[in-house]
């Protein structure tokens, strides 16, 4: 939710810096993205829906302009690649393993793509780097522990999906974020600790109290996201 490297005056504002672990990068493909050509933010009770293309310069120019930040940073780097395409993905992860301070690899897919496909990846991309794997609710608790026996390391959650109209009654579909979301990520969470599943519990989480819910209902770690776009003194 912050970019491709840490700000570190802006996570000194928002209060954040000493409760950090490390830093997840904005989804990075290959190819340089453009934003969609309609991008929006359309509020819920609850909470909001994005539309926005996941707009990048792509893998190597990042790679040019943010490495050196990466291995200054005072905080591990989770850089989190799209990884529909595993030949490709597979390129990207390994070039990762020779950039310094990066501590592990987020994987997130394109909705509905196949179990094989991702089962695929992993193959193509193990290595030197830990591997997390950003998964949908639907297929954390059924592809997650086949994805963690073959050796990922960890699953996430990725931000579920929804649709809504917009004021002139066009139908957009985008990634869901707030406090709304916060129940289901818990009990996914909770079933996933039932079964000894290593997982990174996210999605709704915005206070120290949701962080300790997660973390007490079997999560190795958490993760927040729209929560650092909140002004400290309304948290």
């Amino acid at each position: 939710m912050l970019g491709f490297a840490p700000d570190f005056r802006v996570l000194e504002e928002l209060g954040s810096l000493n409760k950090l672990g490390a830093f997840v990068t904005n989804p990075i493909s290959l190819r340089p993205r453009l934003p969609t050509a309609s991008p929006a933010a359309i509020e819920f009770s609850g909470g909001f829906l994005l539309h926005t293309g996941l707009p990048n310069p792509g893998f190597h120019n990042i790679i040019k302009k943010y490495s050196a930040k990466w291995n200054r940073s005072e905080l591990p780097i989770i850089v989190h690649l799209m990884a529909d395409r595993p030949e490709e993905t597979q390129q990207m992860v390994h070039q990762l393993e020779n950039v310094e301070n990066v501590m592990a690899v987020q994987l997130g897919f394109a909705p509905l793509l196949a179990d094989d496909i991702i089962s695929l990846t992993l193959e193509m991309c193990l290595g030197e780097l830990p591997l997390i794997f950003a998964l949908p609710h639907e297929q954390i608790l059924s592809l997650g522990p086949k994805l963690i026996q073959e050796g990922a390391s960890a699953i996430s959650i990725s931000s579920p999906r929804g649709a809504i109209y917009d004021e002139n009654k066009n139908i957009i579909t985008g990634r869901m974020y707030g406090r709304s979301l916060f129940p289901r990520s818990l009990d996914i969470v909770r079933s996933a600790g039932m079964i000894g599943l290593p997982i990174i519990g996210a999605g709704g989480v915005w206070t120290d109290a949701d962080v300790e819910s997660m973390l007490g209902a079997g999560a190795m770690a958490v993760e927040t996201d729209t929560q650092l776009w909140v002004p400290k003194e309304a948290v």
